[in-house]
This record gives structure tokens, C-alpha cells and sequence, in this order.
């Protein structure tokens, strides 16, 4: 979402977006302590609005409340990305056959559509840190959801989406401490491929195996001991 959009919100849902955006960027960082007086300088807000967005927060688990030290960042652990894994796992792959079942016309061109667009940033950028580029981190998430689109739980595709999101904050934790590049542009190209050929079998493999070697990337990076400087500690100043 852009500046501009952003400032057409009601400030209520802005301040609920901004705080959002910056928690999965791993802005602020895991665990830190979120005070009020911080974040109205950070983002521009009142107290009200603020709080608001921190309670719908606490709500999609990415912020957590303490009656003594208020509210902090929600934190990161290996458990933790394994239970998002597992739901996600369960989640997509089940809204993925639905989508090659039901999907029409509309859903594949919409899937097309998605992922030349997220050629066009991996193209524009070459070798470059992609993974940590906002564009790319947008049009990511849009190819991922175009697959799932054809799902007509409207509350799976919710929770999918939440689900995607926590995931995007784990990976961004570890990216830069990862060895081996990831080739994801082939991956997305394949699974697309599979996806419009309508073959349910192979392309729930492939999207398992794909949220799997993510999830196991990040968790190597994570439990490593010289992984602790990923976290950083202290208060959000």
C-alpha cells in the first residue's frame, strides 16, 4: 500500500496498516517493547487509534499484551515457525485443489497476470537482494494468493493470507544470513505451469515442498548459536 492510500484511511485503520507494515518488516524487531509515546513519534498517530491497532494485533498474534510490560512485538522461535508451517501446509495445499476444482477462466488469467509481474521486479533487479525488496515482497504475496483465489472459503483464504504473513516475518529474519541462493523465480514458474494444467496432485506437491524448504531455511538460520544478533533486544526507540 502506498503513501497516498495509506493517507486516505481513516486513521484508525492507518495506524492499524503502519504498525502492521513495520512489525513484518522486522522493523520492529521480535519481542521489543511497543510504547505508546514511541510509536505516536514514529508513525504520526494519537494514543487512541494507536492502541486500537495494537489490540487487533494482539488479535492476529503479531503483537502480545502484559498487564506489567505492556505491549512488545511478538516473538520469534523455532516452534513457533514450525506451527505456522503446519498450518500453512494444511491450509494452502487444501485451498490450492479446491482453486484447480472450482477456479474459471478468470482465476488462471489471474494467476498469469500475478506472476508476470512478479517477473517483471525479478528482471528489473537481476541478482539482486529481491527477497528484500518491497516490490517484490507485494507481488510475492499476490502470485501465492492468485494461486488460492479459486478457494471459495472466504475464512480459509483469510487465515491463509494472516498466515502468509507471519511466515514473510520469519524469512525476512533470516534472509540475510542465508548461504545459498534461493532460485524461487523457477519455482513459481513451475508451479504455475502445473496449477493451469489443473493437475491437483502435482502442484499441491509442489506448493508443500515450496512452504517446506522456506520454513526449513529459515528454521537452520534461527537455530544456529550465531543466529541470536537476528533478534535485537532492548526497547523500540
Amino acid at each position: 500500500m502506498g503513501a497516498k492510500e495509506l493517507m486516505d484511511l481513516p486513521v484508525s485503520e492507518r495506524a492499524f496498516q503502519l504498525l502492521r507494515g513495520k512489525i513484518l518488516r522486522c522493523e520492529y524487531a521480535p519481542g521489543i517493547k511497543l510504547k505508546i509515546d514511541t510509536l505516536q513519534r514514529d508513525l504520526g498517530v494519537s494514543s487512541s487509534p494507536l492502541r486500537e491497532a495494537l489490540s487487533r494485533l494482539v488479535v492476529e498474534g503479531l503483537v502480545v499484551s502484559d498487564e506489567r510490560r505492556g505491549f512488545s512485538a511478538a516473538p520469534v522461535s523455532v516452534k513457533d515457525l514450525h506451527d505456522v508451517t503446519r498450518l500453512r501446509l494444511m491450509l494452502d495445499c487444501e485451498a490450492l485443489a479446491e482453486s484447480i476444482e472450482h477456479g474459471d477462466d478468470q482465476w488462471e488469467a489471474n494467476i498469469v497476470t500475478a506472476f508476470h509481474w512478479l517477473s517483471r521486479i525479478e528482471g528489473r533487479h537481476g541478482e539482486g537482494p529481491l527477497t528484500l525488496d518491497a516490490d517484490w515482497t507485494a507481488r510475492h504475496k499476490d502470485f501465492h494468493m492468485a494461486l488460492l483465489a479459486g478457494c471459495t472459503s472466504g475464512k480459509l483464504m483469510k487465515l491463509s493470507s494472516a498466515l502468509f504473513d507471519q511466515s514473510e516475518r520469519y524469512r525476512r529474519l533470516s534472509i540475510r544470513h542465508r548461504v545459498e541462493p534461493r532460485h524461487k523465480a523457477a519455482e513459481h514458474g513451475q508451479m504455475m505451469e502445473v496449477v493451469l494444467s489443473r493437475n491437483k496432485a502435482e502442484a499441491v506437491a509442489l506448493l508443500h515442498d515450496h512452504i517446506f524448504r522456506t520454513a526449513e531455511n529459515v528454521a537452520a538460520v534461527l537455530g544456529k548459536p550465531s543466529s541470536a544478533d537476528l533478534i535485537p533486544r532492548g526497547d523500540s526507540r
